[in-house]
């Protein structure tokens, strides 16, 4: 191995080195005794939760379109409240809550969370606030086969990946094959599709579901534990943020505010058109798709045109004599084509974003153009090698110089035999725009979640996006046939 070679090979290791020295060092920049009076200084409480859970944390429709409602968010305000500002609602996966709250991008989370001496180590939890227990789904056909856990051997059941009862049904029985889903309502469309036998939740949560889905039952798990008790979570050492919110959960539990108050205004909020039909209810949500389109198509838009300036720059930076530059596209464009965007959107997110606070959609679309710009650089390689060298020559003996010869020369031609090849890329970067649902974005995916947990129909919703995406990339794939056959034309005029 040469001296260059070991330098490429360095580079990347080097950068990522002093990335992750970064982040972890950020996260201890804050002082325990001045959390609260930094809330207090910006007037906002930001709150981390996984809207999916009614009647504590569930996606309705508001004035503004989707908006997150139930007794967790009331008891956040009551917190917010009491600390002298205003709650400021973040919604993301459940399983990235609490990496949120590490990195910062959140102040607290409350999710129908509960303390585990595991998390406790990350996180500082306050008192208990509700105690819940664990119930099954199970769907009716299926009543006097599956009258509790005990019955799953054999049979395959599923629950939501970093919840409690994730950890009590696969640690109550090796026999049970465990399947963990992000999201609940997926896990409702499973059971509802005979892809699991049953579904362990909290029992509050699992009477919301049935009784918008006549084909499913709850029955007692026959699962108990210790950390069935709900509470919140703050960073770790944010001692004064959890004093305060412990006086708030101390007066909300002795008037039992959280059951009497929190949880029957929530109800009042959740969907009652379970006896809609789907055409009409579906139409009822028409906004929460337009705006979902919109969401995908700013990102696609602003994605691919960063994405081809960067493709631009690291294809040139590849193809120079200079090792330095040629080292940084390589380890660029290998580094990126070699890891999963969502992992990339979730390191933008989290990872950078704990040293400077960027927005969800902002880090969404920073992701995706990074990604994108790595393909396309390889796109417009290819296209510009595919360009005989006598057409360079050419041009130099003509008096160009080799910036000219690529700008007026070789470029314009490669364009044209890359057409098709960006066109796939566009149509490629519209899809996986749905990706950046999982740190909170508003687009296509994002609302079709919202619209699954308020109408709490698992497939309608789920075939209205595959129409909308098939519509979105049909029609960019026939304007992108239809200018590449007007280059073609121009070309051989």
């Amino acid at each position: 191995m040469n001296y260059v070679s070991k330098k490429i090979i360095l580079l990347p290791v080097i950068i990522l080195f002093s990335l992750f020295l970064a982040i972890f060092s950020s996260s201890s920049n804050v002082h325990a005794d001045d959390y609260l009076k930094n809330i207090q200084s910006k007037g906002t409480l930001v709150m981390g939760t996984s809207p999916d859970y009614p009647p504590y944390e569930f996606l309705s429709k508001g004035a503004n379109g989707s908006q997150v409602y139930g007794a967790d968010v009331e008891l956040g305000q009551q917190i917010a409240k009491d600390m002298g500002v205003k709650l400021k609602v973040k919604s993301m996966s459940f399983d990235s809550l609490l990496v949120a709250l590490q990195t910062h991008k959140v102040d607290m989370v409350i999710s129908g969370l509960n303390k585990t001496p595991e998390r406790a180590k990350s996180v500082d939890f306050t008192n208990s606030y509700y105690q819940s227990g664990t119930g099954l789904l199970i769907n009716k056909s299926d009543k006097g086969k599956i009258k509790s856990y005990q019955d799953l051997k054999g049979l395959s059941a599923g629950a939501q990946v970093g919840s409690v009862q994730y950890d009590l049904i696969k640690k109550a029985s090796k026999d049970v094959n465990v399947k963990g889903m992000e999201n609940v309502n997926d896990l409702i469309l499973a059971l509802k599709s005979n892809k699991i036998s049953a579904v362990a939740m909290d029992s509050a949560v699992a009477d919301s579901y049935v009784s918008h889905n006549p084909g499913i039952m709850k029955i007692s798990a026959g699962l108990h534990s210790a950390d069935s008790n709900n509470n919140v979570a703050f960073p770790k050492g944010a001692t004064s943020l959890v004093k305060k919110a412990n006086q708030t959960i101390k007066q909300v539990t002795t008037n039992n505010l959280y059951v009497d108050k929190f949880i029957p205004d929530s109800i009042k909020h959740m969907s009652s058109n379970k006896k809609t039909s789907t055409a009409s209810s579906m139409w009822q949500y028409k906004d929460f798709f337009i705006t979902g389109i919109k969401g995908t198509m700013l990102i696609s838009v602003v994605s691919i045109f960063f994405g081809i300036i960067l493709g631009i720059i690291f294809a040139l930076m590849r193809l120079s004599n200079n090792w330095l530059l040629h080292a940084i596209a390589v380890c660029y464009i290998e580094f990126i084509r070699g890891t999963p965007q969502m992992v990339q959107i979730m390191f933008v997110y989290f990872g950078l974003g704990a040293i400077v606070n960027v927005p969800a959609l902002t880090s969404g679309i920073i992701a995706i153009s990074i990604n994108s710009g790595a393909y396309v650089a390889e796109i417009i390689r290819g296209g510009i090698t595919s360009i005989a060298k006598g057409q360079s020559e050419a041009a130099l003996s003509l008096g160009l110089s080799e910036k000219q010869a690529m700008r007026y020369i070789v470029l314009p031609q490669a364009f044209k035999n890359i057409w098709p090849a960006l066109g796939n890329e566009l149509v490629t970067l519209i899809k996986d725009s749905s990706i950046a649902s999982v740190i909170g974005v508003g687009e296509l995916m994002y609302q079709m979640r919202a619209v699954q947990a308020d109408t709490y129909q698992g497939v309608a919703p789920i075939a209205i996006i595959m129409v909308i995406y098939f519509v979105i990339t049909f029609t960019i794939s026939r304007i992108m046939k239809y200018f590449e056959g007007k280059i073609s034309h121009g070309t051989n005029d």
